[in-house]
């Protein structure tokens, strides 16, 4: 299921421009040391252009006015800097439009009418709570799982959602309950994709599914997995009686067709070897006593008959 935003203009994410902020900090530590001299050799008792201890009104009017130029510069300067970690971007705007997204790592400098945003676009794991849903045959059941995601369109994340971090934790909710209303929770009969013996299939469903829907926010899904699968509570010890009576039938269906492959072969072997010779109704007496102890729950107590089959 393909979430898509229609009528609304879907981002996408383009290269940033900025530059390294290493040249612009040692063109900021020239200006503060610039800055200090100025005012050590003022407070001295003179300028540059004139003679020590001379200093009139005009010369400290235009100290004043280009210390406050410099002191403007160093907060133009100052205020460009931004720093990148390691797995981690800057979305840059421009008075509410996208200039692009910054994934260089270490200090950078831009203009500082720029905004910046920084986007984690590191590995995310989430475990969902646990969700109560009707799986396939209609029976109630609680499921969970856990996910790791990341940021891959770091535009689409900022712009095209409005909490990209909520939209996922509500899509992962809605993910789980569309592939878990898909299949049944058991089938003994093995013909089916169930939610407790298919793991690895219904995890790549669930896979498939969350990142179908994490396309309108430009997250990918890594890796996706059912971590609990339970019926609820209301059911479980009926379902529990079922289950133990499904198993039951099957074991006991599997033992009859063993127990009557054996007797067949070992008839066919006594009558091969020619190691007795039986008539119908010794046969059949066979085969009832060869049943009763292949099939019976309890080792079977021999018992000596002294006469012959007719007494």
């Amino acid at each position: 299921m393909s979430i898509e935003l229609k009528g609304m203009k879907t981002s996408r994410e383009t290269p940033g421009w900025s530059v390294s902020g290493y040249p612009m900090l040692l063109l900021f530590a020239l200006v503060v040391g610039f800055t200090i001299w100025r005012t050590v050799g003022i407070t001295s008792g003179g300028t540059a252009d004139m003679p020590l201890g001379y200093v009139d009104g005009a010369s400290n009017g235009r100290f004043a006015a280009v210390t406050i130029l410099r002191i403007l510069a160093l907060v133009f300067i100052a205020s460009g800097f931004f720093m990148i970690q390691p797995n981690q971007a800057a979305v840059l705007t421009l008075f509410g439009a996208y200039r692009g997204t910054e994934r260089r790592e270490g200090l950078r400098w831009v203009w500082p009418w720029i905004m910046r945003k920084k986007i984690s676009v590191r590995a995310h794991n989430v475990h969902s709570e646990r969700v109560k849903i009707n799986e396939l045959r209609g029976n109630p059941i609680e499921i969970a799982c856990n996910v790791v995601w990341r940021v891959a369109d770091t535009a689409q994340a900022s712009f095209d959602v409005d909490d990209y971090k909520q939209f996922v934790n509500i899509q992962i909710e809605a993910g789980l309950r569309t592939v878990g209303s898909r299949h049944p929770y058991d089938d003994l009969d093995g013909e089916e994709v169930t939610l407790r013996g298919s793991g690895d299939r219904v995890n790549r469903e669930l896979l498939e599914e969350l990142n179908d829907r994490m396309k309108a926010a430009g997250i990918v899904i890594d890796e996706a997995g059912l971590t609990h699968l339970a019926y609820a509570a209301e059911i479980a010890s009926a379902m529990l009686r079922r289950q133990q009576a499904d198993a039951v039938i099957a074991a006991r269906a599997k033992l009859v067709i063993g127990a009557v492959g054996m007797v067949e072969d070992a008839l066919t072997k006594l009558s091969k070897d020619g190691i007795v010779d039986l008539d119908n109704e010794r046969r059949a007496t066979m085969v009832s006593n060869l049943m009763v102890v292949l099939c019976g729950e309890r080792e079977a107590q021999p018992v000596v008959n002294a006469g012959t089959l007719y007494q």
